[in-house]
């Protein structure tokens, strides 16, 4: 009856094919998208687990072998069945993208239904940059509460069994996996050994046990894993001898005894609520932003420092005429291939939210940077009617102009008053700055589950900086001391988040 209702991909041994799957949000624009089989039943359990793992980790056949192992199939049945829609992975490297897929599986017979939450491959060398968006897609999808998606039952990090050494690109992975989530849910992570062999990967754990990964641990303390052979969709050809299919029962068997494993373990595990992810994710956010506002408030007041330096040299010098270089925000034309939109506040002139994937909310009450109507990135916590959805963003530039020293000297007086009042309030707006960015890392250190996280370690050098400018020497040395725990592996990998 399913054949009947599926879609053949291929004819083989086993024949391949694709559910027949209801749509949602597949707008490339969108952060996420969904794609159901079935429909859910509010009396049953319902079971939410993240598949996280670097690309070519194996995620596409893991998440199909769950879906066969609910089904029931067997090897003999000859078919295999898959949700997926894995087009993009199979035409091109470049098509790579940031978007998050949530698969429902809603099978009658099942006694649960099953959220599985599918981020994309970490660590791709030509889409790295992409991967500081999967974040906030993820926090994108979190935050529907529509959806459902209140607590987790567990994070499964998808690692191959023959991995054997780390690499700087496999320690930023890990980091950036760790990154993602808050500290209660450590006890809900496991590990899926892909491409295995069956025999207990040693070398992987040994990679796992140096890259510091926090994950559940049995009573050995030992930390809790599954293995699972990535064969079970391989069709046989005719000539194929018996050695050749009792090879493929054994993969199958093996794969199918990981899958039994991973859901005891999910019978067995109670669910995290995501409240404390939701809040890294959005602490994350607000340090990315407030460090950018930083960067732009300092950048202005160098420029305006130099401007006075200019008129000032220009009338002791008496010179007739000089050209000063002056300061102003303006909004730019958005680069579509960075981001589509852009959240930003009209008032403080300043960038909320960039990229903005959630270019469907209309309403920017409902926008992530807002807090009881109000928003937690912009200078003055403006209201969210005074922020705009736009397709530009606010880019500080400069013009010269030409003065002369009369004109210098009718208004000199006025202009220096007015230039250190507004350095003043600019140094105001710095000091408030870098308090609020120290902050977010002081609360990022004590509730996400990666302490030394990668988004914190890219921005220490700066923040250091700036807070011994404002005679701040032991924050400036707290943020030193989160540098220097880090070692020297962990800064080697937040190369790949520039």
């Amino acid at each position: 009856e399913l054949i009947k209702k599926s879609i053949l991909i291929e004819d083989g041994n086993p024949a391949r094919y694709r559910l027949q799957t209801s749509a949602d949000n597949l707008e490339q624009s969108e952060p996420y998208r969904q794609l159901t089989f079935g429909e859910s039943d509010k009396n049953k359990p319902h079971k939410t687990i993240l598949m996280v793992g670097e690309t070519g980790t194996g995620k596409t056949t893991l998440i199909n072998t769950m879906i066969n192992y609910m089904l029931g199939v067997q090897r003999e049945d000859k078919v295999w069945f898959e949700i997926t829609d894995d087009q993009s992975d199979r035409t091109s490297v470049h098509s790579q993208t940031s978007r998050i897929t949530v698969y429902g599986f809603y099978l009658q017979e099942s006694p649960i239904d099953l959220t599985v939450i599918d981020t994309p491959g970490y660590g791709d060398t030509r889409a790295a940059d992409l991967d500081k968006d999967i974040g906030k897609n993820l926090l994108s999808c979190l935050s529907k509460s529509a959806d459902g998606i209140d607590e987790i039952y567990a994070v499964c990090l998808v690692i191959k069994a023959t991995q054997n050494r780390l690499s700087d690109r496999q320690q930023y992975i890990f980091k950036s996996v760790q990154s993602l989530f808050g500290r209660d849910i450590a006890e809900n992570i496991v590990l899926l050994f892909t491409h295995s062999d069956g025999l207990q990967p040693k070398n992987a754990l040994t990679a796992v046990k140096e890259a510091e990964i926090k994950c559940a641990v049995n009573d050995k303390n030992q930390p809790v894993f599954f293995l699972f052979n990535n064969c079970q969709s391989d069709t046989a050809d005719e000539e194929d001898d018996e050695e050749y299919e009792m090879i493929q029962e054994q993969s199958w068997d093996h794969s199918f005894r990981g899958m039994t494993g991973l859901f005891k373990f999910l019978d067995t595990i109670k669910p995290k609520s995501l409240k404390m992810t939701r809040d890294v994710l959005q602490q994350q956010k607000q340090l990315e932003a407030k460090v950018s506002n930083l960067q732009s408030c300092v950048q202005m007041m160098e420029i305006k420092q130099n401007e006075l330096k200019q008129i000032q040299e220009a009338k002791y010098n008496n010179n007739f005429e000089c050209e000063v270089e002056v300061c102003y925000k303006e909004m730019v034309d958005i680069d579509h291939s960075v981001g589509i939109m852009a959240t930003c506040c009209t008032v403080c002139e300043e960038n909320c939210v960039y990229p903005d994937k959630a270019w469907f909310i209309t309403d920017l009450s409902w926008c992530s940077a807002m807090r009881n109507n109000h928003c937690t990135v912009c200078t003055h916590r403006c209201h969210y009617s005074k922020h705009i959805k736009s397709a530009k963003i606010y880019v500080i530039t400069t013009k010269k102009e030409k003065r002369t020293f009369e004109d210098l000297k009718k208004k000199y007086d006025n202009k220096i008053r007015d230039d250190e009042k507004e350095l003043q309030e600019s140094e105001i707006e710095k000091i408030k700055l870098l308090n609020e960015a120290f902050d977010c890392v002081e609360t990022l250190q004590m509730i996400a589950l990666n302490a030394e996280s990668l988004f914190i370690l890219q921005h220490i050098d700066f923040l250091v900086k700036k807070l011994k400018e404002i005679n701040e020497p032991e924050k400036a040395q707290t943020l030193e001391n989160i540098k220097k725990r880090a070692g020297e592996e962990k800064q080697r990998a937040t190369g790949y988040l520039r």
